[in-house]
């Protein structure tokens, strides 16, 4: 069993999905990007210090610690979770009829080692409409989401193209997260971790 420091439930289904065990930690951590911050930097940085937080917290456990940040980014801006409407049109007319990147850090801490791994996906959105964007703000899913919208969601429709990882852009990119748990030796027999 993994102990998982965030409440997406995105991420809670794609652990499901690979069949690892998990159970829910609360870590809540100051999630401002720093001055000139590279959007690299910050999310491996979110990812890392969420994992150091949840850490101090529990103190001595014997289970590996996963944390992980997603970051939607176009033109070197981090656009994160729409604050109201007007902010979430802003962010549509950025990414509409263009390619944005995500990037999606895990962190796994176990034992004195903690491993950050980086995820980095293009994704290509066709021209949205207005009437679009009116009408998926209206269905509440693009509220809590990282650039305002869930490539599981909806929004598919008017994704044209993606290259690189469905789960790091739906916010925990599995191959990252199955080296990390490797590289620390983390061994679930039914899934021969090793």
């Amino acid at each position: 069993m993994i102990l998982l420091a965030s409440k997406s439930p995105r991420r809670q289904e794609l652990l499901k999905q690979i069949g690892i065990d998990y159970q829910v930690i609360n870590t809540d951590i100051d999630e401002s990007v720093l001055p000139n911050e590279n959007p690299h930097d910050y999310v491996a940085r979110m990812a890392h210090s969420k994992a150091l937080t949840a850490k101090s917290l529990l103190g001595s456990v014997q289970h590996p610690i996963l944390t992980a940040d997603t970051s939607v980014i176009k033109d070197d801006v981090i656009l994160g979770k729409p604050e109201d409407y007007a902010d979430f049109c802003r962010m549509m007319n950025m990414l509409s009829s263009s390619t944005h990147q995500v990037l999606s850090a895990i962190a796994v801490q176990y034992q004195d080692k903690i491993i950050v791994k980086t995820s980095v996906s293009s994704v290509t959105f066709a021209t949205l409409p207005e009437t679009f964007i009116e009408a998926y703000w209206a269905t509440h899913e693009p509220c809590d989401k990282a650039g305002g919208y869930a490539i599981q969601g909806l929004m598919a429709r008017y994704i044209k193209n993606i290259d690189g990882s469905y789960s790091g852009i739906m916010g925990l990119p599995l191959f990252e997260l199955s080296e990390a748990l490797r590289e620390i030796g983390y061994n679930d027999s039914s899934l021969a971790f090793s």
